[in-house]
């Protein structure tokens, strides 16, 4: 097994992990999630998909990883106190799927990669990037998967303490981020791989249940027994030995992931 390459994709942290073998082979790209593992580093430990004949590159979400402020999270703490969706929810996931094309174009230049189609899953609000990629981009896309994804941004709102204020632009930015109501811009796009932890939230669990019967064709939903949301242990900021449920969701990952790249290829 290779050991992990740590970089930067213009701009964007990022750790690679290499395919078994040599020459070009596909990729498959990912956004962690902000709970733990909330870091690229630890994401790739959680969920490495090591027998996989692809590239894994996990990308550092804004102002996580090597892009933490002052080494530490006081500083996204401190957006979530003041405004949830406005400050953290909503740019976290703009910023991070405008700075995807630059990366994905940098990888390519450091890392021996197909031309084909790529691969992405996300997780929590990394899922919602993955789902912005899929619903609003023409990335050619071999396959996409989710692990207690961010489906519809109210719902995670609806987490934090007290009712939110929202406002015409605060409406604007949370519907903006609701992808069950982007369905029809998802059905067909690539094969889709929705999962969801027994434990997870339940309004989460519900919006996961909703995308895929909104996409249909070519989309299905797997719950991981056991799984609340997180897939590590806190803090999640370094790599950490995988949990019972992330190995059983890297196993589904692989296995799924094995088969779209079997059929992208036949």
């Amino acid at each position: 097994m290779q050991s992990p390459i740590i970089g930067t994709a213009a701009g964007v942290p990022f750790t690679a992990l290499p395919p078994a073998g040599d020459g070009p082979a596909p990729l498959i790209i990912t956004w962690h999630m902000l709970d733990a593992p909330r870091t690229d580093t630890a994401f790739a430990a959680a969920l490495p998909m090591h027998d996989l004949p692809a590239w894994r590159v996990h990308l550092g979400m804004p102002m996580c990883g090597a892009r933490m402020v002052n080494g530490t999270t006081d500083a996204v703490v401190e957006l979530i106190t003041k405004d949830p969706l406005m400050l953290f929810l909503s740019p976290f996931v703009r910023q991070a799927t405008e700075e995807f094309p630059a990366a994905l174009a940098s990888i390519r230049e450091q890392l021996p990669i197909d031309d084909g189609p790529i691969g992405i899953l996300g997780a929590s609000l990394g899922g919602a990037v993955a789902l912005r990629v899929l619903a609003e981009t023409d990335t050619p896309l071999f396959a996409a998967a989710l692990v207690n994804a961010a489906v519809r941004t109210r719902s995670v709102v609806d987490l934090f303490p007290g009712p939110y204020p929202y406002d015409a632009e605060s409406e604007r930015a949370v519907n903006d981020l609701d992808f069950v109501a982007k369905a029809d811009a998802i059905t067909g796009r690539a094969p889709l791989l929705v999962i969801s932890g027994e434990l997870d939230h339940p309004a989460l669990r519900a919006d996961a249940s909703d995308l895929v019967a909104a996409v249909g064709e070519g989309a299905e939903l797997l719950t991981i027994p056991d799984l609340a949301h997180p897939l590590a242990d806190e803090p999640g900021l370094e790599p950490a030995p995988q949990s019972p449920q992330a190995r059983a969701v890297d196993a589904e990952l692989t296995a799924w992931f094995s088969r779209q790249l079997t059929a992208a290829s036949s």
